[in-house]
């Protein structure tokens, strides 16, 4: 485990704006007003870099999924940059964002948000079917392959297991081939086996087929399936974990619940 510098350093951040799917630089958000106010995010720099699954975890209004929705265009910061890619998402207007979400991002949520009157593969096709686009075949199949779903392409959401409209979802996240995947809770609704199978896969696509994948997570166990954790308490990032256990992850996690326990 490498201790992390306050997050308003570049300590997170290699040279190279390249080696990174997505990048924020001093990322501030705040809800409210007056005593009323909350940090969400408080000057958050940070790279997550391509082909790796990075898992962010943190205690109960750390801020981890505000950063998430930051990161990926679906909530607005009050300073700061943020960047998919080479593009700077930070003033785009509604069109442009819409387009950069549709065509670089991919997005997996604690629901699983299917169609109920389409099939698994209707489904995991819907996003280029709007946008007008013929999807790659060869990646498509290689995607149906790595998610265990070709026997289940012509059942609907209603025939299908939590855990198997789990898989359509991360499928239809990756058959775009997006620059980077953003997670939210992807098995919060999910038993501990299906879970464990969701996880398995989103590993695999990033091992296999070079995805890149960020998650918000409150499972130690969960994180163990990442390539690197970062921690976020008080809407900034105080510690990164590469090779990260469930032992390790669950140690650490314990630290920013103790009282009088400064993060480190």
């Amino acid at each position: 485990m490498t201790n992390a510098a306050p997050s308003g350093s570049d300590a997170h951040l290699a040279p190279g704006a390249g080696d990174f799917a997505a990048r924020a630089q001093q990322v501030a958000k705040r809800y409210g007003r007056g005593d009323a106010e909350v940090v969400a995010l408080d000057g958050v720099t940070v790279g997550i870099p391509r082909g790796r699954f990075t898992a962010v975890m943190g205690p109960s209004g750390s801020g981890k999924s505000t950063l998430m929705h930051c990161m990926a265009g679906l909530d607005s910061i009050d300073s700061g940059q943020v960047f998919i890619g080479d593009t700077q998402v930070t003033g785009l207007k509604d069109k442009q964002l819409t387009r950069l979400r549709r065509d670089k991002i991919g997005f997996i949520f604690q629901a699983f948000n299917l169609v109920p009157t389409l099939t698994a593969l209707e489904n995991i096709t819907l996003p280029m079917d709007i946008a007008g686009r013929r999807p790659d075949r060869e990646w498509l199949d290689q995607v149906i392959d790595t998610v265990g779903l070709r026997p289940r392409l012509k059942h609907r959401p209603s025939e299908l297991s939590g855990g198997q409209q789990q898989r359509v979802a991360c499928a239809r996240a990756l058959a775009s081939r997006p620059e980077i995947i953003f997670a939210d809770e992807p098995t919060g609704n999910l038993d501990s086996r299906s879970g464990a199978e969701v996880l398995g896969f989103l590993a695999d696509s990033v091992a296999r087929m070079g995805q890149t994948i960020v998650m918000v997570t409150h499972d130690p166990t969960a994180a163990a399936y990442a390539d690197q954790v970062l921690f976020l308490t008080d809407g900034q990032i105080v510690d990164t974990m590469a090779g990260p256990t469930a032992e390790r992850v669950l140690e650490r996690m314990k630290g920013f619940e103790l009282p009088g326990v400064a993060a480190r």
